[in-house]
């Protein structure tokens, strides 16, 4: 095993990160050099985002909680988007496809309904009671475990700008170059850790990417809650 010298070669063919808590500590590195404001909220996408999103908050005595989005899809033709929601209830969407395709507002507003009992259901499951913590005015670090095509990122990061936050950094471990360089368009600030070429997938640049699981992330908030409040924040 190499050792924490310069690992950015892909040419090595070795993984880049031992798990996402590895790769969160990785970034929240990057972070410390890169973005001068305390008080981060790091808002994490479940699931895979939140062990990386738990080791940044660890680490930058942050405050953490989730950010969920999911995709709206075309009646009958799910995998096509014709938007996404998000915590916090925003809706972002594609009016260009809606028009294209005579998508009604009746069966957008179905399956808006639809999934956005699927947020709340995952919430509350995630969250045991505890209330979301507010954007507005803050600093906000959107994380996930990394950025192939970016269009949950994207979604996210639309969302979470209709909820007034004064600064929206991206930062992910991994991500293709052009996602990456792409995101500078959408948020005040991206931090990819690192960028192998060709990208392939996020999953082959982890040692162990296995499946996050909801007891994982229910963890992980809670303790991140307890130590937040030991520490002295609200």
């Amino acid at each position: 095993m190499h050792h924490h010298g310069h690992r950015v070669h892909a040419m090595e063919n070795g993984p880049l990160f031992r798990d996402r808590l590895e790769a969160g500590r990785v970034l929240a590195e990057r972070l410390k050099r890169s973005v001068p404001e305390r008080n981060l909220l790091i808002l994490a996408l479940p699931r895979g985002g939140v062990p990386v999103g738990f080791e940044i908050a660890q680490r930058l005595q942050a405050d953490l909680d989730i950010f969920l989005v999911r995709k709206l899809g075309v009646p009958g033709h799910e995998e096509l988007a014709m938007g996404a929601i998000a915590s916090g209830g925003v809706r972002v969407l594609n009016h260009a496809l809606i028009g294209q395709l005579g998508i009604s507002a009746a069966a957008i507003d179905r399956v808006t309904q639809k999934e956005q009992q699927e947020i709340a259901r995952r919430e509350s499951l995630y969250r045991e009671g505890r209330p979301a913590l507010s954007p507005a005015k803050r600093t906000v670090v959107l994380v996930d475990d990394g950025l192939a095509t970016g269009a949950t990122m994207l979604a996210a990061v639309r969302a979470l700008r209709a909820q007034a936050p004064e600064k929206i950094i991206v930062a992910v471990p991994v991500a293709s170059s052009k996602a990456c360089d792409e995101f500078r368009k959408y948020c005040n600030q991206i931090i990819c850790a690192e960028t192998p070429e060709p990208l392939q997938a996020v999953g082959i640049w982890y040692e162990n990417f296995s499946q996050t699981t909801d007891e994982e992330v229910r963890d992980l908030l809670e303790r991140a809650a307890h130590i937040h409040a030991g520490i002295g924040g609200a």
